[in-house]
């Protein structure tokens, strides 16, 4: 796949799931999410997986938690036809008016009904985030420039 197609697949992703969680849209945000969901990094748990993050999403939603989420910073890492790799930064604004800003690295895979969903999640530390940057910048031609 081009980088080009991913970046646009990725970022409408982004874009779809930032409107739904606004909307508070649980059906057709959870529909974005892959049953196979794994997510790491998140202080207090081990491991996210669907039931966890629908159970949160749910009481988020409900109780209006989240007043906005918002994506800059797009960084493909790798692409094939079927998965897609990129670290982005994440911004969730609390209704309550707290700020939690994290850089994530997000795959998202099509699945047999070829909607594309988020398999994995990392939150990443600051070494990680570098790092992965750092790599996805040497692939390409334009590794030289900034």
């Amino acid at each position: 796949m081009k980088e080009e197609l991913a970046q646009e697949i990725a970022e409408q992703w982004l874009t779809e799931a930032a409107e739904s969680a606004g909307k508070k849209d649980l059906q057709g945000h959870m529909g974005m999410i892959s049953k196979r969901i794994s997510v790491q990094g998140v202080p207090g748990f081990d491991n996210i997986d669907y039931d966890i993050w629908y159970k949160q999403c749910r009481h988020q939603f409900e109780m209006s938690m989240i007043k906005s989420i918002a994506y800059k910073g797009f960084n493909l890492i790798s692409s094939t036809e079927t998965q897609i790799l990129f670290t982005v930064f994440e911004a969730v604004v609390g209704s309550d008016g707290t700020l939690n800003e994290q850089i994530v690295e997000k795959s998202l895979e099509i699945e047999a009904d070829d909607v594309w969903r988020l398999v994995t999640e990392r939150v990443l530390i600051e070494n990680d985030a570098m790092r992965n940057h750092e790599v996805a910048k040497e692939k390409g031609p334009d590794s030289t420039k900034n």
